[in-house]
């Protein structure tokens, strides 16, 4: 999935994808008490082409899984919610017929994956 699909998914899920600065994590999603979610995307991210497009499937998918916690979560509370909003993420941008190719290439280690894509 490109870039401005994904704009367009959280333009069709009335999600508000905001510039804000954040120099230390890039990104962050916010979910209102109404269940209404918000992204917060760095100005350097901005046609940074994959930085910015796998900043915006993270987030995005914290808010279309409803993956969040607060600061008085516990680590494993917290990884358990980072790591469903990277699989979201991962499913969008990545079609099974491309993991499928690389795995059958010999790129079966996570960090090969990563590289690889």
């Amino acid at each position: 999935m490109q870039t401005q699909a994904l704009y367009e998914l959280a333009r069709q899920q009335n999600i508000a994808v905001l510039t804000f600065p954040m120099p230390l994590c890039g990104s962050m999603s916010v979910m209102d008490e109404d269940g209404s979610c918000a992204i917060g995307m760095d100005p350097g991210l901005e046609n940074a082409g994959s930085r910015e497009r796998v900043h915006l499937a993270h987030e995005l998918g914290h808010c279309v899984t409803g993956s969040f916690y607060n600061i008085h979560a516990t680590v494993d509370h917290r990884q358990r919610h980072e790591n469903r909003a990277d699989k979201w993420a991962v499913q969008k941008l990545i079609p099974v017929s491309a993991l499928d190719d690389a795995v059958a290439s010999g790129c079966t280690e996570l960090w090969e994956l990563a590289e690889h894509f």
